[in-house]
């Protein structure tokens, strides 16, 4: 090895060494990180995020309503829960999947509303994210009478899903 590189390697082989013995306190550690990004509750807090900051976390993706009608909607193990039939905005202002959910096909099937927030979309098929099969089986019937049903041309927000 030449001389003049070893000078260098021994300048870099201390300053790695001075960082490493000087760790950072909790405080400087959170300060480093952007409030965009810090997404971890600090210790000694149970903090629950919403079913809206899950998604937004999901990298929300545009989609036409048109598109969602038909595709299945899938559980943990790739079994399916149901068929979303239809996409309605609620008196409250939130967009709610009508999905198809019932016994072995199609016998005895009922409408259940699924909040946007707790699926997301991979492929041609939905991934039920935070709800979970038991939870559609206890779900209300979706009456039919409450909400507005959106037009097969408007564009929603839907999160993205991976397995």
């Amino acid at each position: 090895m030449p001389i003049a590189v070893r000078p260098m390697m021994v300048v870099v082989t201390a300053a790695l060494l001075a960082v490493s013995a000087s760790p950072l306190r909790s405080d400087e550690l959170t300060a480093t990180i952007p409030a965009q990004q810090a997404t971890v509750a600090p210790s000694g807090t149970d903090h629950q995020d919403s079913p809206q900051e899950h998604m937004r976390r999901r990298f929300p993706q545009p989609v036409r309503v048109s598109d969602l009608i038909g595709l299945r909607v899938l559980d943990d193990n790739d079994a399916t829960i149901g068929r979303v039939l239809q996409v309605v905005r609620s008196p409250q202002g939130a967009i709610l999947l009508i999905v198809s959910y019932g016994s072995w096909l199609g016998s005895r099937t009922r409408a259940v509303a699924v909040p946007i927030e707790v699926v997301g979309i991979f492929g041609h098929q939905l991934a039920s994210l935070d709800m979970k099969p038991e939870e559609y089986a206890t779900a209300a019937t979706w009456p039919g009478t409450s909400g507005q049903i959106l037009g097969s041309d408007e564009t929603i927000q839907i999160a993205l899903a991976r397995r």
